[in-house]
């Protein structure tokens, strides 16, 4: 089991605009657990629980425990990088193999140094002075006087011949011996290379299936062609990496654009895909996307769903959902009369068939048609039930349809996506805030790299991409948003980022009257690290320009131009930052500049500290704060941090009022 602990107290005095409230505290208190369960079987579990004084953030806690075939394929790589293919007794052959190869290698070094000692070459120089010596007498028999001499050395040669004989033979057995233990060696160390590397393009071989395996069957199938032994895969793991994922508690429902998407639930889902496609999911709707943020009197929402079909879900498949549940309406203005005494029945069931065709390895289309019971309010005007409304054909309000598709051409690195959506005024699902009116959304997006991958450029268009639930109830919006984006990084350069996008802003306007503006911003990054005279620093420099107006936005700094330069100097155990801004619009301007130090005294103390000044031109006020912080890392007990800053927000008026926040935040990894 590994894992982390996090509590983490949160303070702010004043909550920027246009929300206004003081004094909050937020208690927040996660962990996170990976548990594996004999070595094979991954689980994580998760527990977060939030409560504060706010009356625009819910408390929330949720518990989850969760199974992937993601976490099992890494499990499964970090075992294939560590895995010594071959069996025991392969192992124990190639051993052998290298202790043969050992030795014959010091039989041969000590045949080499036998050659080679000086004991040995001096037998051989006096063996060849006595070989000498024995002709030098042939050639002086003739010699009496001489021959009388040497007659005394005579029984000597006999015996020299013999031992010059001996040695050269003895030596040239050992040159014999050495050029076959030469041969015998470079073959053994062929051979010992050669299991070498089959077991090597074993290991290989198992990490290539499964990094660049397309689906779980795919995976399955090269595994049980490597007769890999149970400490690599364990028993059913077919089985294991068919289960798409299994989540208990608070999961995350993410099926298709017609049924369900990012809805979280407390409950139960799973996805089953061996060859065929088997899915459900039940539990209460916690939140949807993002509406979590308002502490909105909701009713209780729940969700049910049933998928069936055939074929792997990143190939070609034909999937089958049902649905049903409970799910509030917001376009309250639909509802016949403001007579109403009893509770409007949210009640909402659909079907949709989905396909998805793989036109070839970098291309991929989906289509999917769904079909839903009518709203309660329809429905009561009709006199229908919920599911005659579903299957009634005579209306074609509550229909939908939508169709994705996706493209690489890897000759330019091109990445294509597009989306259209049609939904008819009365159709309903999990993933569409009813409206009372009929909707086509659509989007289309492209990234393409340029100059060796240097430069990225990104664009998309979108229209009711996403619909809030803060719109009035018969809003439907003809916008159309555009966005493009450039990111240029070159090694040793700075990094560049240029980008153009929509920007949004949710605002309350009364106790259950919520408005969200959308307006354009443009942005331009350099960032750069580098090292100068032996010092490294980071140097970074952003422009923000936004195009709205006062009448769009209670944004104070509506239609203005922000500029920051911040700079970085690392110094050892001294970290110092500095920083220049500037907010300049039609009316005033507001300049900034802070600096501050990071100090690690020690491997587990750190502190730091800061001063920030702000000067605005229109009533010429002149504030100051601070900002303080402190990290503890205590052995076996864990890190504590602590912070606390004194700042400023927009306020009425176009003045700036002061906040000051505060955390505690302790960790412990284990």
């Amino acid at each position: 089991m590994h894992g982390n602990i996090v509590y983490d107290l949160y303070y702010q005095s004043n909550v920027d605009t246009p929300y206004l409230e003081k004094e909050l505290y937020q208690h927040t208190l996660q962990t996170s657990l990976e548990i594996t369960i004999r070595d094979q079987y991954p689980l994580r579990v998760a527990f977060t629980t939030q409560r504060g004084n706010s009356a625009l953030f819910r408390d929330i806690t949720g518990l989850n425990l969760q199974y992937s075939n993601r976490d099992f394929k890494n499990a499964l790589l970090l075992k294939a990088q560590k895995w010594e293919p071959g069996t025991l007794e392969e192992w124990g052959e190639l051993a052998q193999l290298k202790q043969r190869i050992e030795e014959r290698i010091k039989e041969l070094n000590r045949l080499k140094r036998w050659k080679t000692s000086p004991s040995q070459i001096q037998m051989l120089v006096e063996a060849r002075e006595r070989e000498l010596y024995g002709r030098l007498k042939d050639s002086l028999s003739a010699r009496g006087s001489l021959m009388d001499s040497l007659q005394k050395y005579m029984p000597a040669r006999d015996k020299a011949d013999s031992v010059s004989d001996l040695l050269r033979e003895r030596y040239a057995a050992a040159a014999r011996q050495v050029d076959s233990l030469q041969q015998e060696l470079v073959a053994w160390e062929r051979l010992y290379q050669q299991k070498q590397q089959a077991f090597g393009a074993r290991k290989q071989q198992l990490m290539t299936a499964i990094m660049n395996s397309r689906n779980n069957k795919e995976l399955a199938d090269s595994l049980a062609t490597m007769n890999l032994p149970d400490t690599i895969l364990p028993d059913g793991y077919r089985s294991l990496l068919a289960v798409r994922s299994v989540g208990i508690g608070r999961t995350m429902v993410d099926y298709s654009e017609l049924t369900a998407r990012n809805v979280t639930i407390t409950g139960v889902q799973a996805e089953y895909n061996p060859s065929y496609y088997i899915a459900f999911a039940t539990g209460a709707v916690d939140y949807r996307f993002r509406d979590f943020i308002v502490n909105e009197n909701r009713v209780r929402q729940y969700l049910n769903i049933v998928r069936v079909g055939t074929g792997m879900k990143e190939g070609n498949n034909i999937i089958l959902s049902f649905y049903t549940g409970k799910k509030q309406v917001y376009n309250f203005n639909t509802a016949p009369g403001n007579n109403i005494t009893e509770a409007p029945d949210y009640k909402i069931m659909g079907v949709s068939l989905e396909g998805r065709w793989q036109l070839n390895k970098h291309n991929y289309i989906i289509g999917e048609a769904a079909k839903s019971s009518m709203p309660y309010y329809v429905r009561s005007a009709h006199d229908q039930g919920l599911g005659a409304s579903m299957v009634s054909l005579n209306d074609h309000s509550n229909e939908a349809f939508a169709v994705t598709a996706c493209s690489f051409i890897p000759a330019t690195g091109t990445r294509i996506s597009a989306m259209f959506k049609r939904m008819g005024a009365n159709f309903q699902s999990f993933n569409l805030y009813t409206s009372g009116s009929a909707q086509t959304a659509w989007m289309v997006k492209a990234d393409q790299p340029l100059f060796k991958q240097q430069l990225t450029l990104s664009g998309a268009v979108r229209q009711n991409v996403y619909t809030s639930v803060f719109e009035n109830a018969a809003y439907r919006s003809n916008t159309i948003f555009k966005s493009i984006q450039a990111t240029f990084r070159r090694k040793h350069w700075p990094v560049l980022s240029l980008g153009y996008f929509p920007s949004s802003q949710l605002m309350k306007l009364s106790e259950d009257k919520y408005v969200e503006n959308l307006f354009y911003t443009l942005v331009a990054t350099a960032s750069h690290f580098y090292r100068y005279q032996g010092i490294t620093m980071n140097t970074i420099f952003s422009g923000t320009k936004f195009y709205n107006h006062q009448t769009d936005s209670n944004f104070v700094y509506f239609n203005s131009t922000n500029l920051l330069l911040n700079q970085t100097v690392f110094l050892g155990k001294f970290t110092l930052n500095g920083g220049l801004s500037s907010a300049v619009n039609q009316d005033y301007a507001l300049y900034g500049i802070d600096g501050s130090m990071q100090y690690k005294i020690l491997t587990w103390l750190e502190i730091g500290g800061g001063i920030k000044y702000n000067y605005q031109t229109e009533y010429n006020l002149q504030q100051t704060g601070y900002s303080a912080n402190a990290r503890v890392n205590i052995p076996k007990i864990g890190e504590v941090a602590l912070m606390a800053d004194k700042g400023f927000v927009p306020g009425v008026d176009r003045q700036l009022v002061p906040n000051k926040t505060g955390r505690i935040t302790y960790t412990k990894i284990f």
